[in-house]
């Protein structure tokens, strides 16, 4: 490799993350923030009885929300590519509480989905307001325990003139990083996926079970809709980044020793996967108007009533 495209190479993380994070982090702000807060404000004041299912999609959306306000700051260190370290190890967390909360809370939706069509009747004690309340507070309980080591990895790159916020693959000693990335790995992200493609498949089975009895089962491919892109979201967002925040981390391993402009590679690689996955935030706000209970008619409704008090001459 010659010299102009090993410069090339070595710079291609740099500018990954002063141009492309902030555009992704930026766009992401700005449509999720909206999206979320407009089903938000609709479920908040227009639900009148409060299901499970609507239990987990008000958590969903705290979590989306709670991310969504870290943005700004993110997309300003990025470009000024300097930061605070208490700040830094803040916003890190609050990246990967979003993301796992956000998982948990999609594969809770999707067995609730798969309750419902089962126990239309809302006779199964998972389906009670009182259990989705319990697994919620739990859910963030134990997040917050399975992510407390990330403040031991994360640390600030201090070796120039300015301090600069590292991401966690980059940061930190490099094997026990790994061990601990696989772990979140496998309990965060592929055994949920495995429940969530469980659910999907006794779905499916039920739906064509009523197909058989009844003469149409239209009013049932909703739940299915939602699974299904709850598993795409799961495979498509998610799987690229747990694959390469691991094969970065272990990049860093002395026993690897790959090449510098390889290991930029491998981090642009990573770098490109991470506003991604964190598009869930954008894409969540989709479920609301998956989830049935009219919940699309009365927002519109409720829109269009608003703006004809706003705005006279709307019709």
């Amino acid at each position: 490799m010659d010299t102009n495209d090993t410069r090339e190479c070595m710079k291609l993380p740099d500018h990954l993350e002063k141009y492309y994070l902030t555009t992704m982090y930026s766009l992401e702000f700005i449509f999720g923030f909206t999206g979320n807060v407009v089903v938000g404000l609709g479920s908040l004041f227009y639900w009148k009885i409060w299901k499970s299912s609507n239990i987990y999609l008000i958590n969903l959306i705290l979590s989306d929300l709670s991310f969504l306000c870290t943005l700004p700051w993110l997309v300003s260190s990025y470009s000024k590519r300097t930061d605070d370290n208490v700040w830094c190890q803040f916003n890190r967390i609050i990246l990967f509480f979003n993301l796992y909360t956000s998982i948990l809370f999609l594969t809770f939706i999707s067995i609730d989905r798969y309750l419902l069509i089962k126990y239309p009747f809302r006779n199964h004690f998972l389906q009670k307001r009182a259990t989705a309340i319990v697994f919620s507070v739990a859910i963030w309980i134990w997040i917050m325990l399975e992510l407390s080591p990330i403040f031991h990895f994360i640390t600030s790159d201090n070796n120039s003139n300015i301090s600069q916020c590292l991401d966690y693959a980059s940061s930190g000693d490099p094997l026990p990083s790994l061990i601990y990335s696989l772990i979140l790995t496998i309990t965060g992200y592929i055994i949920p996926l495995c429940i969530m493609w469980v659910f999907y498949i006794k779905t499916r089975a039920l739906l064509i079970s009523h197909s058989l009895q009844f003469t149409t089962a239209l009013p049932l491919e909703k739940p299915l809709m939602l699974i299904i892109m709850a598993v795409s979201i799961f495979s498509l967002l998610f799987a690229p980044y747990h694959i390469m925040r691991n094969i970065r981390i272990a990049s860093r391993l002395s026993f690897w020793k790959p090449s510098e402009c390889t290991k930029n590679l491998i981090k642009a690689f990573y770098t490109i996967t991470r506003p991604i996955a964190f598009l869930n935030s954008v894409t969540n706000p989709i479920f609301y108007f998956l989830m049935g209970d009219h919940f699309r008619e009365t927002l519109l409704i409720n829109v269009r009533y608003s703006l004809k008090r706003v705005l006279p001459c709307y019709k």
